[in-house]
């Protein structure tokens, strides 16, 4: 935001977003977060260097459409929260609350989504010993799976304060904080799509 602009939100009554936007804490966590899965992004392409033939025997037999609805959804809920981000800063409370319900549902296709992958992966007696790697998929997916849900967690959590009226222009920090948190679960998962489901 230019110097300008900062000033005519000012004139409008309206707070100027921070840099970084939400709770410099969540910062702190979603660096440390990144680092965890960086560190498991980098095991994976080690060993699949090591392994070339086998991770593309599995990684073909992956179900990609389910993946890329997945994606879908993720970037969805994230054009979702961003809209109820800016509604915060309005002082719009209400059509904060439902952008980010509808982030949450969303959140809850992945999890519909992904839960039928793993199903079928059971189903078929596939789990973390069949293979390096399965080992790999079922970790990194399931670890990403947990973020997701602690995100809708947090999701819900800002929606139902919003709904209450519990932000102003002035002070929405939490819901800034939620956002930021969710962003990286897309992030996350923008890397892992390709990573495990498409490069070769």
């Amino acid at each position: 935001m230019t110097a300008e602009a900062a000033i005519q939100q000012q004139r409008r009554g309206l707070a100027v977003p921070r840099f970084p936007p939400g709770d410099l804490a969540i910062w702190i966590f979603i660096l440390a977060e990144l680092l965890v899965f960086a560190l498991f992004f980098a095991a994976y392409a080690f060993t699949r260097m090591q392994h070339i033939a086998l991770f593309d025997r599995y990684q073909a037999m992956l179900n990609r459409d389910a993946a890329l609805i997945n994606t879908l959804a993720l970037l969805t809920a994230s054009y979702f929260v961003m809209r109820g981000v800016v509604a915060a800063r309005e002082g719009q409370g209400r059509l904060c609350a439902r952008w980010t319900w509808a982030a949450v549902g969303m959140g809850a296709l992945f999890l519909v989504v992904k839960s039928s992958e793993y199903a079928h992966h059971l189903h078929a007696g596939i789990n973390l010993s069949t293979n390096t790697f399965y080992m790999f998929y079922l970790s990194l997916t399931f670890f990403h799976f947990l973020h997701v849900i602690l995100g809708m967690v947090i999701l819900v959590a800002v929606a139902l304060k919003a709904g209450r009226g519990g932000y102003t222009p002035e002070e929405h920090t939490g819901v800034e904080t939620g956002a930021s948190y969710w962003h990286m679960v897309d992030l996350v998962w923008l890397v892992l799509f390709p990573l495990v489901y498409v490069m070769k």
